[in-house]
């Protein structure tokens, strides 16, 4: 059975760029629907997050003012109720190792600019699945997680290599605005990547050879199908 680590943000807050605190976590779409996407395929998916605590949604991601639909919460909030014990206790990540994986897996919310952009374990497990040839799988904020790979000049891991994120543009219309602590799309460009956007809350995903990236929530699940596909071509 293939096996994949979903490495979700354990953040609950950011500081803006103005200094203040914003809380987040979670995208609870990027982590609902891709979950179910994997176990209906018979993937086994294992939660880790940074010291191994309890990841918390971002309420806005459940909710209208998020751009969800009552309907499209209802279902996300079912799926994560039923994930309680698993989301309780999560693998910590200095425990992973990325050879007991077939996939990476980094959903979004704007957690991930608050921890796992800069988690030292994060960034080794990527390394290493990288020298592995592993999927590295990354969604929407999430992709801001790769930046926590660097070689051991400091290059980014992922300079080079085609992938999406969420866009400026989507920042500005439907996120932080310029009050986020940077865009990711720019970050991800400054350090090399060669970045690829479609529409504004397009569903669009980009594979270049094992790394598979989703621009935003909406591109949840062709992300999760993507990685089945990798996952049928190499097993």
């Amino acid at each position: 059975m293939p096996k994949v680590l979903m490495i979700i943000s354990g953040a609950d807050s950011l500081t803006l760029a103005d200094g203040s605190t914003h809380p987040t976590g979670f995208w609870a779409e990027e982590v609902a629907a891709s979950h179910r996407v994997l176990t209906d395929a018979g993937v086994d998916v294992v939660f880790a997050t940074p010291g191994g605590v309890r990841p918390t949604v971002d309420a806005l991601s459940l909710d209208e003012r998020g751009g969800v639909s009552a309907e499209d919460a209802k279902e996300f909030r079912t799926h994560l109720d039923n994930l309680a014990d698993q989301l309780a206790r999560p693998l910590p990540l200095a425990q992973a190792e990325a050879g007991q994986y077939d996939v990476l897996y980094l959903p979004g919310g704007h957690g991930p600019m608050a921890d796992l952009d800069s988690d030292a374990d994060l960034g080794r497990l990527l390394n290493d699945a990288q020298a592995q040839g592993k999927t590295v799988a990354a969604l929407c904020h999430g992709v801001a997680a790769l930046l926590s790979a660097t070689g051991a000049d400091g290059t980014f891991t992922f300079a080079g290599r085609a992938l999406t994120s969420f866009t400026d543009e989507e920042e500005r219309q439907g996120g932080l605005g310029d009050n986020s602590p940077y865009f990711v799309e720019s970050r991800l460009r400054q350090q090399g990547a060669l970045v690829q956007t479609g529409a504004a809350w397009s569903d669009t995903v980009v594979r270049d050879a094992n790394l598979i990236t989703g621009q935003n929530p909406q591109s949840s699940v062709s992300t999760a199908q993507a990685v089945l596909k990798a996952l049928g071509a190499a097993n």
